[in-house]
């Protein structure tokens, strides 16, 4: 059984906070301000250059990509982290139309994060070829999976709502069309178990800084399944990715592997942090996670709609079928989620109406979800929203 008391030790949470964010931003893990702090005065300090060798950072991207991959269900070596979500999706993308053949249609849906379509949309009018992104609604992307689509490119949790696609069934449905899968697991990966091997999926993405803890900005991660590094052929390509970077060789000879799907050199003082915050996951079962993120998600619930009868819920009801995360809807939500932050409570918004609540057990318990409960029933009940200065957009809501 996880030790949850354990695991909140490890992190840096101000004190009168509760933070409900963490499916946004995770807060700060003690080991990593040491390893940076570290990083930055002796190995950066005292090796200079030689750190490349002597401490290690060449090999980075594949030793936090490891411990990514225990956390989504992939084999060691099938996972290397580095670059952006969406960089790693772009990638991801241009490899699955090239292992296509001559099908035309990317099938997403229309509750995707933004930013996976617009890279969608911008990498196929850069391949040309005839290529169209086809968005449908969530529950359509079933029924319109069949021997015309191409790539399938989903986010398994829907970044507004939490709604949880079933990357089993869709991914053999992909399979049983042949059409390539890529699941961007932004929402997912240290949230709720994860069998990406198990699926058979093609592709996966995902970012190191929302519940995998690793700091703002931190390392994406891309993953492609065994028996496929050596055939695709992404579009974007660099050094890192060749197989001699040490050559420099004029011509790009892809290396072998997961090792092809590296581009720039890894920015290390990131990597380092969030290899240091991938730490915290030592010993922790994502059943035990799992388990305890829905009992919180259902408390959290419960206690709003006793309490706030203002507020509508947006995710779905069966926690089954949402991810580690609660949303509500509400009139003036980014104003109210400005109240609620002012007064020791931190959620997110996202337009036009969501106020978004991400449930990690790492370090909240069942006492913070009472707290964030009263905290809000105080917001509504006391109107606090309604102020000039709570409805003034921020450039990051």
């Amino acid at each position: 059984m996880t030790d949850f008391a354990r695991t909140r030790a490890l992190f840096e949470l101000p004190e009168g906070i509760v933070y409900l964010d963490g499916n946004s931003l995770g807060p700060l893990p003690r080991a990593a301000r040491e390893r940076v702090a570290r990083e930055v005065s002796r190995e950066w300090g005292e090796k200079l250059i030689r750190g490349w060798n002597e401490a290690g950072w060449m090999d980075l991207p594949e030793t936090v990509g490891d411990k990514i991959a225990r956390l989504i269900g992939a084999a060691k070596g099938t996972v290397v982290a580095g670059d952006s979500t969406s960089i790693n999706l772009h990638k991801a993308l241009t490899a699955a139309v090239s292992l296509a053949g001559p099908r035309k249609v990317v099938l997403s849906d229309s509750g995707n994060f933004p930013t996976d379509l617009y890279v969608a949309q911008m990498a196929l009018r850069a391949l040309g070829g005839g290529h169209e992104l086809k968005v449908v609604a969530p529950e359509e992307v079933a029924g319109t999976i069949d021997d015309t689509v191409a790539v399938l490119m989903l986010t398994q949790v829907d970044y507004k709502t939490g709604r949880l696609h079933d990357m089993q069934a869709l991914t053999a449905k992909a399979r049983e069309n042949g059409v390539v899968s890529i699941w961007d697991l932004a929402h997912s990966a240290g949230a709720l178990p994860v069998d990406l091997a198990g699926a058979d999926a093609d592709f996966a993405v995902g970012c190191g800084y929302k519940y995998l803890n690793g700091g703002p900005g931190a390392p994406a991660f891309i993953y492609v399944r065994p028996g496929l590094g050596d055939r695709i052929d992404p579009v974007l390509a660099g050094w890192m990715g060749h197989e001699a970077p040490f050559a420099f060789d004029l011509d790009y000879r892809p290396a072998g592997g997961i090792q092809r799907m590296r581009v720039g050199t890894p920015p290390i003082l990131s990597m380092a942090s969030l290899d240091a915050a991938l730490d915290a996951w030592d010993g922790v079962s994502m059943d035990d996670v799992r388990d305890r993120s829905i009992e919180l998600s259902e408390r959290f619930i419960a206690e709003i709609e006793a309490r706030c009868p203002e507020l509508t819920l947006a995710s779905p009801r069966d926690p089954s079928a949402r991810g580690s995360q609660v949303s509500v809807a509400f009139r003036e939500g980014y104003a109210a989620m400005q109240a609620a932050i002012a007064n020791g409570l931190i959620g997110d918004f996202r337009a036009p109406d969501i106020m978004r609540f991400g449930f990690t057990p790492l370090y909240i318990g069942m006492d913070d979800v009472v707290r964030a409960a009263e905290t809000i029933e105080r917001v509504m009940r006391d109107k606090l929203w309604d102020r000039a200065d709570y409805r003034a957009r921020a450039k990051v809501t």
